[in-house]
């Protein structure tokens, strides 16, 4: 680097000689006379007039470089197209853009320059800011992308176990678990363990945009998973997921996840464990080396830093653990009922035909419309069963209900016994007793038009002719009928008849049965 600034300081300033300023500079003593020449002829003296940098100084003493100038006949690249075309197809070399380059370009540069000149223009396009976190405001939460083995005792398949990462911004205490999968019971479970583990809660929660924490991932407006946006709520924490494909939006848990699989993953890969248990508790014995492992460019360790500066500024954990809801929707079928894992749970009658949301856990089933809990039932296994309140059914399928077959018969029976031993009659009739329901309720509304004398006329009538239908009840009291006397039919005595048979024929004594063994003996 040139020292102009400083040769024409020592000398028009301090009025030193060429020797001296050649020493304090450290450079020869004719680069010291030929700046010197240089800025007499300009007419440059010290201090230098106002606006004067280095680069101008340069160019009015020594004028354009001769590389500069060979550089600016080249034709230069369009490296915005360069990098676009880079981003767009992911198999697309450097290599391969120079060559199409150097066909439209002959004279341009060689793949050195032209790569040296790439990576300087991309390193001024790539500017990364530098995050501030203060003290308990963000915690970063990610899983890891490596997996570690879970063995079965009775020596079925392995199991991978995922790592799941959080990592506090101000301080980076670190703490990781393993988790048998990364759904949304083991991320929630995941979260309420990080908060117990660190006693406290932070302000934000900054998550990847992964199935199990958002429904829909827009850079903008991302939609939370009920669920977890439920678990925020309990705890008093905001969720702000990272925007897609930015991972240095969640920096902290990005390297947070390296040093996890370095000082963690990688030094657990010679142990076999047969359970998850056994697993997280090696996990939290070199979680607990890492968190006090000393830095090596400051002062302190991650658990001297979480003390000091996060655990102060935590929000209280609260009272209460957080309780796991599923949540999920469903369509009203047309028996007021909603099917959730093969069992029907009911609903008022009025919601037939609309959705709803559906909040369950290992005890009850709450169901909800429009944000409204219509329905709370405890939760059944018994596979295609129901569970209904009555209070969800119309009136009409109330009243229906209401009416069993002892029900009626005790009705009956206020009427008269003749009534009763109809209904009797007409519920045993049928393969079913609800199918003569309907018989029954016919003849109990006959009786708001007819008193109770005359309906129990017409089913003592209905009895005797074997009438036993409510049509036939009805054209009795319609006809009057019943207020006719009843003739009983007399009793038909056996016919006389000199060709009729007598019960002595068939008895086995009669001489013509001995006669006709005997014939049949003989022949035999």
């Amino acid at each position: 680097m040139r020292k102009l600034k400083e040769v024409l300081r020592l000398h028009f300033e301090l009025g030193l000689g060429q020797r001296q300023i050649a020493r304090s500079c450290a450079v020869g003593q004719s680069t010291v006379h030929e700046y010197l020449k240089r800025a007499q002829a300009a007419g440059i003296s010290w201090p230098l007039a106002e606006g004067w940098d280095d680069r101008r100084l340069e160019e009015a003493l020594l004028g354009p470089g001769v590389r500069r100038l060979y550089e600016n006949a080249k034709p230069a690249p369009d490296f915005a197209h360069v990098h676009e075309e880079l981003q767009r197809h992911p198999h697309l070399t450097l290599q391969l853009v120079w060559e199409e380059y150097r066909q439209t370009q002959p004279e341009g540069y060689g793949y050195s320059r032209f790569c040296e000149l790439y990576q300087r223009w991309r390193q001024r396009l790539d500017v990364v800011l530098r995050q501030e976190h203060p003290a308990g405001e963000k915690l970063f939460v990610d899983f890891a992308g490596a997996t570690i083995p879970v063995h079965d005792p009775q020596g079925g398949p392995v199991r991978q176990a995922s790592v799941f990462v959080a990592v506090l911004g101000a301080s980076n205490y670190t703490y990781a678990e393993a988790t048998w999968s990364q759904g949304l019971e083991d991320w929630i479970g995941a979260h309420i363990r990080t908060f117990e583990f660190l006693g406290g809660v932070p302000k934000l929660v900054v998550p990847d945009n992964t199935r199990s924490g958002v429904t829909r991932a827009c850079r903008y407006e991302p939609d939370l998973n009920r669920t977890y946006h439920e678990l925020a709520m309990h705890y008093g924490v905001a969720v702000l997921p990272a925007r897609p494909r930015k991972p240095r939006d969640k920096a902290k848990v990005e390297v947070g996840v390296q040093i996890v699989q370095r000082w963690i993953v990688a030094a657990l890969r010679h142990r076999r464990f047969f359970s998850l248990t056994e697993l997280n508790a090696a996990i939290r014995e070199r979680l607990q080396a890492l968190n006090q492992r000393p830095f090596r460019k400051r002062p302190g360790c991650r658990a001297s830093l979480f003390q000091e500066l996060d655990r102060p500024a935590l929000q209280p954990l609260p009272a209460e653990r957080y309780e796991l809801h599923e949540w999920s929707t469903a369509r009203v079928n047309i028996d007021y009922h909603i099917e959730f894992e093969r069992h029907y749970y009911s609903v008022p009658y009025v919601l037939t035909g609309q959705m709803v949301e559906i909040r369950s856990t290992l005890t009850t089933l709450e169901i909800f419309h429009r944000g409204e809990r219509v329905a709370s039932h405890r939760r059944s296994t018994q596979n295609y069963q129901a569970t209904t309140h009555p209070e969800h059914r119309p009136k009409s399928h109330q009243q229906h209900l209401a009416w069993p077959p002892s029900r009626l018969v005790n009705w009956a029976k206020s009427v008269g016994p003749s009534t009763a031993q109809l209904f009797t009659t007409i519920l045993e009739s049928k393969p079913h007793p609800q199918m003569g329901y309907r018989s029954c309720l016919g003849i109990l509304r006959l009786g708001q038009r007819y008193s109770n004398e005359r309906v129990e006329a017409a089913a003592q009538r209905a009895l005797a002719t074997g009438a036993c239908t409510y049509l036939s009840v009805k054209s009795i009291l319609e006809r009057s009928l019943d207020r006719q006397p009843l003739e009983r039919p007399a009793p038909r005595l056996p016919l006389q008849h000199a060709n009729l048979r007598g019960p002595a024929y068939f008895d086995f004594s009669h001489p013509s049965d001995q006669a006709g063994t005997s014939a049949e003996e003989h022949l035999c």
